[in-house]
């Protein structure tokens, strides 16, 4: 069975996106930060023999003198340099001095510079919610649907393909013969039909100088404005036209990117749909005809006039000829109104001489020649301007200012993984959340001299064995320390065990110091009982909808990250 899934759906789904973060019962959508830990590729194993040494190396299963970073009861964090190699399941890999070895269950190849591919799946979302930093909600105001960019310039933008709502592939079986744009492109929704100009003007390109001797049109010549440069076309009820002896462009004005917008949501691929500025739109409009064959023998006269025949009203194109009665010039007399379709009839009868359409001009029964009119979008250009741009993306724009919500984003660490939550509890509630910043980390109270370090493994020995975990932030002013805790880096006999309010000692390595029991209070924000403090986010609660393993990150006290998220639909 013949389906599609139309941009219409890809387009509404965006829009819906953007009005659940405005609507009276909103979605809470929240931007987050994790994975402070470097990227090492991830072999999860079984029948392990022996005990690894994490200052060797592992070979089996196409790994060569692999070096070993850190070793676990059921998995092994390894350090690539080189090709990509992924040992298949059921391997055994050894290492020699040891004489460790195990067999592979899965494998995951990672580096610094090649982060993995998120995987979408339970198992992975609940790793996310492990060593998530902090979250940050966003609103309307974060948000905008955007379009791809295409700047004003004659050399990368030589040429431009016009809007037309005819575009259709050509099925490479046969049976389906379709009509291609200027540059190639099957859809309209894929082509390079509008503009924005050095002004950050945003034109729509409705004429590209296409002729029946240039039937993909002509490069550009004048860059669209508003208020063009003498000489080189000019501006009228919305609408600027290339000076007579250039290429001939058409350019119909939509909206102007406001400085705000420029700087939130402007990128180099992208940019944000604004309000539209044009003329008033018509339903059903006629802006453009297109000569598709010159003909012969038509009336000789610079000045006919044909009604465009179909269910709409008022539209008229006119038209001059050569001597030898070819159509030389086509225009619009007349935009009309209410077309789905339209159709200019060059027949005795129907071609006058008059704009009023009041004379008939005599029209030979062997004359021919054919106009096209493009009919405009539903509801007129500038009606709807996310689904006449295809705007099936949503650009986020979120600014981490310092470490803002009262230490939430730490600045001492860095972070590798970003994403959207929606709709995550508070922890220990199912209820939502509405705060404007969350932590996504554990604390401690401690009291003593010394540092810690991001990023080292902190443990302490409580009732039934040894908690662990890594060091997120450290705030030696308050004696706060932030931390995560994942089962795949810090069980203990198989369990991720709590740190606890006892007496006994926080260690890194090289510092000790014990929790202060006797804090019941608040630091930073940060609620503490028996000198511990949970996240505010409830693990594993919500859905993440957006995810995105990158490169290191790195946070400064002084410093401002403006992120740019683009979510396709």
């Amino acid at each position: 069975m013949a389906a599609i899934i139309s941009e219409k759906f890809r387009i509404f789904n965006a829009k819906q996106f953007l009005e659940s973060l405005s609507e009276a019962a909103p979605t809470n959508m929240y931007f987050f930060v994790g994975r402070p830990q470097k990227w090492y590729s991830y072999v999860e194993v079984y029948n392990v023999t022996g005990t690894w040494n994490t200052t060797d190396t592992v070979d089996g299963g196409g790994l060569t003198a692999v070096q070993v970073v850190a070793a676990y009861p059921n998995s092994l964090l390894l350090s690539h340099t080189g090709a990509t190699i992924s040992p298949a399941v059921g391997t055994v890999l050894t290492q020699a001095n040891s004489g460790a070895t195990a067999v592979v269950k899965t494998y995951r190849y990672a580096t610094e510079d090649t982060p993995p591919a998120p995987i979408d799946n339970a198992s992975e979302k609940a790793a996310v919610y492990d060593d998530l930093i902090a979250a940050k909600r966003v609103t309307d105001q974060f948000a905008r649907s955007v379009a791809p960019r295409f700047n004003w310039s004659l050399t990368t933008n030589p040429k431009f393909d016009m809007y037309r709502p005819t575009y259709s592939p050509t099925a490479a079986g046969g049976g389906t013969v379709g009509v291609q744009t200027a540059l190639g492109d099957n859809s309209l929704s894929g082509s390079k039909f509008y503009v924005m100009n050095s002004n950050y003007e945003v034109f729509k390109c409705l004429y590209n100088g296409e002729t029946p001797a240039n039937p993909t049109g002509q490069n550009a010549t004048n860059e669209p404005k508003t208020t063009p440069t003498a000489g080189q076309g000019t501006y009228a009820d919305g609408v600027f036209t290339e000076e007579s002896g250039t290429a001939g462009y058409v350019w119909k004005y939509m909206y102007t990117l406001t400085t705000g917008e420029v700087i939130a949501f402007l990128s180099s691929d992208f940019m944000p749909i604004g309000a539209y500025a044009g003329t008033a739109s018509v339903d059903g409009a006629i802006h453009v005809a297109v000569t598709t064959n010159g003909g012969a023998n038509l009336p000789t006269s610079d000045d006919l006039y044909v009604p465009i025949d179909g269910d709409g009203t008022g539209g008229k194109v006119k038209i001059s000829t050569t001597a030898g009665g070819a159509i030389q010039t086509t225009s619009i007399e007349a935009a009309g109104s209410g077309y789905t379709y339209g159709n200019v009839r060059l027949v005795n009868g129907n071609v006058y001489t008059d704009a009023a359409l009041t004379t008939t001009a005599t029209v030979a029964a062997n004359a021919s020649g054919a106009v096209e009119v493009v009919i405009s979008p539903e509801g007129g250009h500038g009606f709807d301007l996310a689904a006449e741009f295809f705007a099936k993306r949503v650009m986020m724009n979120i600014r981490l200012t310092y470490a803002e919500g009262d230490g939430d984003f730490p600045v001492d660490n860095d972070f590798r993984r970003i994403g959207i939550l929606q709709d995550p509890y508070e922890y220990g509630t199912t209820t939502v959340a509405t705060a404007s910043t969350l932590s996504g980390t554990h604390a401690l109270k401690l009291t003593g001299t010394g540092d810690f370090t991001p990023d080292t493994e902190v443990t302490q020995t409580v009732t039934g064995g040894t908690a662990k975990g890594r060091v997120v932030s450290w705030d030696s002013t308050n004696g706060i320390l932030k931390y995560f805790q994942s089962p795949e880096l810090h069980t203990d006999n198989g369990v991720v065990r709590a740190f606890d309010h006892a007496t006994n000692d926080v260690t890194d390595g090289t510092t000790a110091r014990p929790i202060d029991e006797t804090q019941d209070t608040s630091f930073n924000g940060i609620a503490f009982t028996d000198g511990k403090a949970t996240p505010e986010l409830a693990p594993n609660s919500g859905d993440i909808v957006y995810i995105e393993n990158r490169r290191q990150i790195t946070r400064a006290a002084d410093q401002i990250e403006d992120i740019k998220l683009v979510i396709e639909f």
